[in-house]
């Protein structure tokens, strides 16, 4: 069964027939049945998926444009099949919590909601693809449905997010696009299906430019320092729903696509920039929280959060070592979870009160004390609470890149630190102290809502104790990942225990 072209057909269809359901509510009950149709199969594939079977399954190639070696190449591997599971268990439950969301602005509901089942496809297709410049256009698809997304059901400066948003992006496509025509060029292979084009750059002189060409465009949609400035504006202005998928999704086909193309294509140079690399990142982590905290919007503050939490993904993937590469693809899946809890339950907070001020919100605890419990949890799992998922990513990441890069990693601890004070003064700020008058008709989670919220934490909580599942599907992924750049974990600092002794 073609797995990946039926999971992306259903979601296009289920878009077209969304337009033309002529009843709103009717079209958000399709959109939601199509979500958990595509998750069913999505599921059901996923169980299939032998870890350490072929490194890439579920394979499907077709000649599309075959006068420059062109192919329809889809496939996963462990790393993309989380990431494509990530995606799609988020999109259902965006679908629920934006029930009324194209409503409160008196715009179309029917767009909206085909929007997110379009968008749904191209996330699925990026973290697939095979063929290199099928990945670059579904790379850039992915911005018409989100620029809409943000520039049509946004705040009062959605206009000028959306516009920002696309801009960069765009920027750092054409930079990938002229690499990949550079790659296909120089490789000579006529093809541009990624297996081909593994180990034909011998050179490291042009491994180094190319590889700048990706890795740019990559940092700009991660967000990387210094190419972040976009995220704050976009995640701001976005509709609740959109930014968890801008945030909790597209942004990670920037750290997917450093771990999958910029180590496998031009190792040579990956080790190369290596340094510049985790210092950028380590900047990102401790600005990235610093800035957070001296923020005084709630989603600007959750949106700075992201930018350290993209450090300590980016630092992972190039350590170089099994247990961080491992805890990167991890902290991925996570990270979307946990800040998508945070984005959907600051959203309902903001719903009901008009404002994204943290000034005009207090003892919300005392009137809706579901809400502010939930909150409570997502932004816990944000600072890497023991005990919740993302602590698992966290400390495999740190211990990960201390095997081989000890200062940076023990200065990316700070980023621990600092995240305990922006996250606990947020929910101090806004769930405790005296009630403030214009909260204190403020209504509690409603059935829908905690639908919403409950599968979010349930998987911070499970992910958080047992991470195994994951795990063992991550894990072989990433080993043969690293093989490929020729690297091997460094021995342990202290000799390892004989068995018996």
């Amino acid at each position: 069964m073609p797995w990946l072209s039926t999971l992306m057909g259903v979601s296009v269809l289920g878009a077209l027939g969304v337009t033309l359901v002529r009843n709103d509510k009717l079209a958000k009950q399709f959109t939601l049945v199509v979500s958990l149709i595509v998750l069913a199969l999505t599921v059901a594939m996923a169980v299939q998926f032998s870890p350490n079977g072929d490194k890439f399954q579920f394979a499907e190639k077709y000649d599309w444009i075959p006068a420059f070696g062109v192919h329809y190449g889809v496939a996963v591997d462990g790393i993309a099949l989380v990431l494509i599971l990530l995606s799609v268990i988020l999109v259902p439950i965006v679908v629920l919590a934006s029930w009324h969301d194209a409503e409160a602005g008196k715009r179309s509901v029917r767009t909206y909601f085909s929007l997110l089942l379009v968008l749904e496809a191209m996330m699925i297709g990026v973290f697939a693809a095979t063929d290199v410049f099928l990945f670059y256009v579904f790379f850039e698809a992915m911005l018409i449905p989100m620029y809409f997304m943000i520039g049509s059901y946004g705040g009062a400066q959605r206009s000028y997010a959306a516009v920002k948003f696309l801009l960069y992006s765009l920027f750092g496509g054409l930079l990938m696009l002229v690499a990949v025509i550079a790659l296909y060029s120089i490789a000579g292979k006529g093809s541009f299906m990624f297996t081909d084009l593994v180990g034909t750059i011998q050179d490291v002189t042009t491994q180094k430019w190319l590889f700048l060409g990706f890795f740019i465009a990559f940092a700009i949609k991660a967000p990387l320092w210094p190419f972040h400035t976009w995220l704050p504006d976009a995640a701001a202005q976005a509709p609740a729903g959109a930014a968890v998928l801008l945030v909790g999704v597209l942004d990670k086909v920037g750290t997917y696509g450093m771990l999958r193309f910029c180590l496998e294509l031009f190792p040579d140079a990956a080790k190369f920039f290596t340094p510049l690399v985790i210092t950028l990142s380590v900047i990102g982590i401790v600005y990235g929280a610093i800035v957070a905290i001296g923020q005084t919007d709630m989603k600007r503050l959750i949106a700075y959060t992201s930018v350290s939490h993209f450090g300590f993904i980016a630092m992972g993937v190039f350590a170089m070592t099994t247990s961080a590469g491992a805890g990167a693809t991890l902290y991925m899946v996570n990270h979307g979870f946990s800040t998508g809890a945070l984005f959907l339950i600051a959203g309902f907070l903001i719903y009901r009160r008009g404002s994204q001020f943290i000034a005009d919100y207090g003892g919300v605890q005392k009137v809706a004390p579901i809400l502010a419990g939930t909150f409570l949890v997502a932004g816990l799992s944000s600072l890497s609470l023991p005990g919740l998922s993302t602590f698992v990513s966290e400390f495999m990441v740190l211990t990960g890149t201390y095997q081989r890069y000890v200062v940076p990693a023990v200065i990316a601890t700070v980023g621990v630190i600092l995240a305990a004070i922006y996250i606990l003064w947020m929910y101090q700020r806004t769930m405790n102290g005296p009630t403030a008058e214009s909260v204190k008709s403020l209504p509690d989670l409603n059935a829908r809502e905690k639908w919403v919220v409950a599968p979010l934490v349930a998987l911070l909580l499970v992910f958080g104790f047992y991470p195994k599942p994951l795990l063992d599907v991550i894990n072989p992924a990433v080993k043969d990942t690293l093989s490929s750049v020729s690297v091997t974990d460094p021995k342990p600092a202290v000799p390892v225990a004989q068995e018996g002794q």
